[in-house]
């Protein structure tokens, strides 16, 4: 399966790069034949009217026979890439069922490889296998597994039998007739921000995150909380955070803000949420430049980046007030703004992220 994967992978890349270089070579025929036409379209125009349109029909003609001609040149190279990399691309895809079986065939058992999964996937359970085991290899809580298979109890799984696996710890929630992501997020004891960051969670509208009744969605961290829990959840789920601008150890960052971190670092939420009603000022994490000051089409709202000159970037997103400009220099604990509920928010929240050398990594392994 890697070997088909990584060869789909190689003829996508390979027609990306064909159609750059065919669109390259059109755009620069069109001109040509753009210029020509632009100093001889007076004569052009005069002949048609001239002739009363007989030779409308031919220009026609002649212009079907050049795209059929282009296409018949075309249709050639692109058989050749699809056959060189022995893939049929009408083949229908097939579902697949996970299983630890797969070590036969050489392939790699451990699902926590960096491949990112939109939806849940179908795994057989193996001799010798437990709850706890194939939670620790799906990289999920064991109460995601039992909420999404309705099991009994941890001993209640048996060889063979096939469990429906999540992509991410939590609860997969139908949607009902008058709920929003404020009340399944009350019903399951998570953040409605955590629901929205869910990036393959999709709204019939972006802006109120309205929900469409019979949809299925991920709530990340949710718990059932009618039930006991095989798997005690992190003290620090919710974790208060120091004083803004208090300072740590020398070369490490200040915290920008005071609240609850509500949601954490993960590979599709790329830094932190801190949380607080009460909406306090946001402060530079570090001395350094600000390079963006202002509104953003992707979701930040207002949102500011400083640039530390140390290979480190600093990026304050959703504030309700802006107190800086680009170009201008803060210092470290600097107030920069303000706490609000801009762009793709919930509610009243910062979202912090930390870049470094352009990749952007944990804030909370640098705020301490």
């Amino acid at each position: 399966m890697d070997s088909v994967r990584k060869s789909i992978i190689q003829l996508a890349l390979d027609i990306r790069l064909f159609s750059i270089d065919l669109a390259s070579f059109l755009s620069s025929i069109l001109r040509l034949v753009f210029n020509f036409f632009e100093s001889h379209k007076n004569k052009f125009v005069k002949k048609l009217y001239r002739e009363r349109g007989r030779l409308a029909g031919r220009f026609v003609h002649s212009g079907m026979a050049g795209i059929s001609a282009l296409g018949v040149m075309i249709a050639p190279i692109l058989v050749g890439e699809i056959r060189s990399q022995d893939i049929d691309p009408w083949r229908e895809a097939t579902e697949q069922v996970l299983s630890a079986s797969v070590e036969e065939q050489g392939m790699d058992t451990d699902f926590v490889d960096g491949r990112i999964r939109d939806n849940a996937v179908k795994y057989t359970v193996q001799p010798g296998d437990t709850v706890s085991a194939i939670a620790k290899k799906f990289d999920v809580s064991e109460d995601t597994i039992r909420w999404q298979n309705n099991l009994a109890s941890k001993n209640s799984i048996k060889e063979g039998q096939v469990l429906e696996i999540l992509p991410v710890s939590g609860v997969s929630h139908k949607v009902t007739k008058g709920e929003t992501v404020y009340s399944i997020a009350e019903k399951y004891d998570a953040e409605p921000q955590a629901i929205v960051n869910y990036p393959f969670n999709t709204f019939l509208n972006d802006e109120t995150f309205e929900l469409a009744i019979g949809q299925t969605i991920i709530v990340p961290d949710g718990v059932k909380k009618e039930t006991v829990l095989w798997q005690p959840l992190a003290s620090n789920r919710r974790q208060v955070t120091p004083d803004a601008g208090t300072v740590v150890a020398s070369g490490s960052f200040v915290w920008p803000t005071q609240g609850t971190i509500t949601q954490r670092f993960s590979w599709y939420h790329k830094g932190i949420d801190v949380a607080n009603r009460a909406a306090p000022n946001i402060v530079a994490a570090d001395a350094g430049k600000v390079v963006t000051a202002g509104w953003s089409p992707v979701g930040y709202g207002n949102h500011v980046i400083i640039d530390h000159g140390n290979g480190y970037k600093t990026l304050y997103a959703h504030m309700q007030k802006l107190f800086v400009t680009v170009g201008q220099t803060v210092g470290r604990g600097g107030a920069i703004g303000q706490m609000g509920s801009t762009g793709r928010s919930t509610g009243t929240h910062l979202h912090l992220e930390i870049i470094k050398n352009g990749t952007k990594v944990n804030p909370l392994t640098l705020l301490k």
